[in-house]
């Protein structure tokens, strides 16, 4: 058996070329406005400021707009806060992504639930969480929320599926396990803390790696026959899961780097051009 690709960064520019007709029928509905990103960067952490530089050119590529803020590292809660409710009450700005992680003095969790419902195109906010759990309309944490479109890409049927969630972050592995739920798979939700999480992990007919650990789930755990999604991504270019040893025995894997980390970009951007459709039409 040699396992099928799931190849996130082909699926993601695909859709950008869908996303950049959608871009121009809003510019022509709209008298040439487009949906508009606003992103925060709080600090100087390189890697969150080349995160923001991603999204900011995935903008561009489609032809929607991205408004850059970068604030100190020395700003408070409170500053922040202020920040983004003008980003709330201004009609040109769609989407608002808070770049993580901020600086410590900072409440990250009260920041992010500032956010106004209809511009968390991250899917970040209590609220929204809450929403999408309950089946309601929001949208969902842009990992998560990637994972299931690349699955529904490459038409792996969930329903009936042992999913087996390894990480509880509350913007990977908790809504990752609740869209799971939804798409009628049985989901356990494992963590670094699980007690013999090898034999739950030997359960899973889909394993996601969520655990935020350099291969810390490893092949010889997984079945064969599984799908395979990797959600990590570590210096060496290592994801949570221990890969290479399956691509001769899972039916499906995510490629690290390449499979996940391309669609969280893209369903960002997807959900601010959702959310310009809303707002310009």
């Amino acid at each position: 058996m040699t396992a099928t690709i799931l190849d996130g960064k082909h699926v993601a520019q695909l859709t950008e070329a869908a996303l950049a007709e959608r871009v121009t029928s809003i510019k022509s509905r709209s008298e040439g406005r487009t949906p508009v990103l606003a992103t925060i960067l709080v600090g100087d952490d390189p890697a969150s400021a080349t995160y923001v530089k991603m999204k900011g050119n995935a903008c561009q590529r489609i032809g929607m707009e991205s408004l850059a803020i970068e604030l100190p590292a020395s700003t408070s809660t409170n500053d922040l806060l202020r920040q983004i409710e003008e980003l709330n009450l201004n009609p040109d700005v769609h989407g608002i992504l808070l770049q993580h992680p901020v600086p410590s003095q900072i409440d990250e969790r009260a920041c992010f639930d500032m956010i106004a419902l209809e511009k968390d195109v991250d899917g970040v906010t209590c609220l929204g969480f809450g929403r999408m759990a309950m089946g309601e309309s929001a949208y969902g944490c842009a990992t998560p929320q990637g994972i299931m479109r690349l699955l529904e890409h490459y038409e792996i049927a969930l329903s009936g599926l042992h999913a087996v969630v390894v990480g509880r972050s509350p913007i990977l592995g908790k809504p990752m396990a609740m869209m799971l739920l939804e798409a009628n798979a049985t989901v356990t939700i494992c963590h670094s803390r699980t007690r013999d999480l090898e034999s739950h992990v030997r359960q899973a007919d889909l394993i996601v790696g969520a655990v935020g650990r350099p291969e810390f789930i490893r092949a010889d755990w997984i079945k064969d026959g599984a799908v395979v999604v990797d959600a990590g991504y570590h210096p060496g270019g290592v994801g949570d899961i221990e890969l290479q040893p399956l691509l001769e025995r899972a039916s499906a894997i995510t490629p690290v780097p390449g499979g996940v980390g391309p669609m969280t970009i893209n369903t960002l951007i997807q959900q601010t051009v959702q959310s310009g459709e809303k707002s310009l039409a």
